[in-house]
Order: structure tokens, then sequence, then C-alpha cells
């Protein structure tokens, strides 16, 4: 009887330590749970200021949209202005993300060594016309005699026997430094119209007869404006892939040292599978993950 009544509290004493492990447990994991749910419900919030290319403003504009729609307490601005003002911007401080068409090493007066470089997307650029020119294609050797003033009427190409007219961006502009280099063969451009955006670029050729001038693809969302194949290669994404096209750049988002906080943020948003699969292409812009050839600051191109 003294047997069993001893194995009775032997058996209740390993019960109530069983109950208490697991309570203990229970409480532990719960604590974890808590802990991982104050995490997830952290809100990103602040302000962002991003400014430079005017051929990247409508993707950055887009992608903060979307990102501020998924964060109600950030506020992003996005302005243009060009990339030379972009890199001097987040050089100086006065905004978080300088984008450019270019690379900083590019651009005299850049402090590049301090600045971080972030390749989000890559930009195919053609020359684009008043569609009243009449025509469709150009050699890359008269485009060069068109821009340097040596060809002066579109009849002399199989066009309207209408004057010539540039549209340039300033020496500032990153679009400009792009076609310039890959377009012209680092020809310098003669005088004409000079605009300070893309946009501006675009109303101004399509309002004026026998205009030129030159636009990222993603400018191209409409018949105001007409693209121009460049030695019977046409202005796609897939050209530019392949690098049978040549006017292309990447749309570098640079900061200044490594970015943190919000800017880190939005970056690695840009750098998301919803962004380069899908938005990129709504843009008119290209993932760089996509790309079958690359170039350095000096602009060699190499498959990859």
């Amino acid at each position: 009887m003294k047997s069993l009544k001893k194995l009775s509290l032997l058996t209740l004493f390993a019960a109530l330590m069983i109950f208490t492990a697991a309570c203990g447990e229970g409480a532990s994991t719960n604590k974890s749970e808590g802990n991982n749910n104050t995490a997830e419900e952290k809100e990103l919030s602040g302000t962002l200021s991003i400014s430079g290319s005017s051929a990247m403003q409508p993707l950055v504009a887009a992608a903060a949209e979307e990102f501020m729609a998924q964060n109600p307490k950030v506020d992003i601005q996005v302005q243009a202005g060009g990339s030379g003002t972009g890199l001097s911007q987040v050089a100086e401080g006065s905004v978080q993300i300088g984008n450019s068409d270019v690379f900083a090493e590019e651009k005299e007066g850049i402090p590049a060594d301090v600045l971080v470089d972030h390749k989000v997307a890559v930009v195919g650029m053609t020359a684009a016309i008043n569609p009243k020119v009449g025509i469709t294609d150009i050699k890359k050797e008269d485009l060069i005699k068109v821009f340097t003033g040596k060809i002066t009427n579109w009849k002399e190409l199989g066009g309207k026997d209408q004057k010539i007219v540039l549209v340039n961006r300033p020496d500032s502009s990153g679009t400009r430094a792009v076609f310039n280099k890959f377009a012209l063969d680092g020809a310098t451009p003669a005088e004409g119209i000079t605009e300070d955006s893309s946009n501006t670029v675009k109303k101004i050729i399509n309002e004026t007869d026998g205009a030129i001038g030159y636009l990222a693809f993603s400018y191209f969302t409409d018949e105001s404006v007409a693209p121009l194949s460049i030695d019977g290669v046409e202005p796609t994404a897939e050209n530019v892939q392949s690098g049978e096209f040549p006017i292309w750049a990447y749309q570098h988002s640079y900061t200044n040292g490594e970015p943190e906080g919000l800017a880190k943020a939005f970056l690695d948003y840009m750098m998301s599978e919803d962004i380069q699969n899908n938005l990129l292409k709504q843009q008119g812009y290209l993932p760089v993950t996509k790309m079958e050839v690359e170039r350095d600051a000096e602009g060699n191109q190499k498959d990859l």
C-alpha cells in the first residue's frame, strides 16, 4: 500500500513537471512571436528627395508612387534637372539620391570617389524627329552630319524639303552626353534650340517642322514624335540587350556613401522583381539582368 502511494506521488510530480515545462515553452514562444510582430509592424516614414536625369524621371516617379502607396507615411519628391544636377546635389547632400544617365566619373567636378553607384535599369535612346520629316532610318555618318550642321535640309536624306532644326539638351544633361558619345562618336553638335527637360524637347519637336532631337525610348509613347532607326537597326529593347543598337546607357541612382534608412529601402525596392520585371517594361526601360553586353565608364562594350 505504501509502495502504491509512493508511485502515485511520483506520477503526480512527473506530470506537474511536464505541465510546467510546457507552460514555460509556450510563454517563450509567445514572447518570440510578439517580437516578430513588432518588427513586422514597424512602418517606414519620412521624406526622401531625389533629383537628376530627366530620362529617368518617369521610371523613378512611377516607382515612388507605388512605394508611397505601400508606405503611406513616406513622402518621395522626384525632380529632374539633368544628370549633372543630380550628381552635384547628392554630392553636396541636398538630396539623398542623385539620378544620372552617365557614370559619375564622366562628369567634371563631381567627387565620384565618395558616391556609390546603384545601376537600377538600362535606357535606350535614339534620334527623335517631327513625323512630317518623312524618313524612318538614317546612317550614323549622316546623323553626325545633321547634328554638326553639315546637312541642313531633309531633302538631302530623302525627306521633305524642310530646313533641319536641331533641338539639344544642355551640357549638364546625361541624355546629351550619352547621345553625343554613342550616336555622334563624340562630335560637338551645332547650335540649335536648347531645352532643359526631355518632356520639353518632345513638345518642341512635335510643334516644329523639320525638328530633330533625341529622347529615351520611354518618351515614345504616342505618334507626336517619331524614332529613327540607325544604320537599319531598329531602336528596340531586344536590339539594345544584344548590343546591336549602339545608343544606350545604364540608369544610375547615386548615393553619398552607402545608403541607409529610407534611401536604402527605396533602392532595394527599385531592384525588386515587381519593378525590374514589370514597371521597367511598362515605362520603356530594360532590366540590367537581361543585358547580354556591358559597358564601363570609358564606354567600352563587351559580351557578358
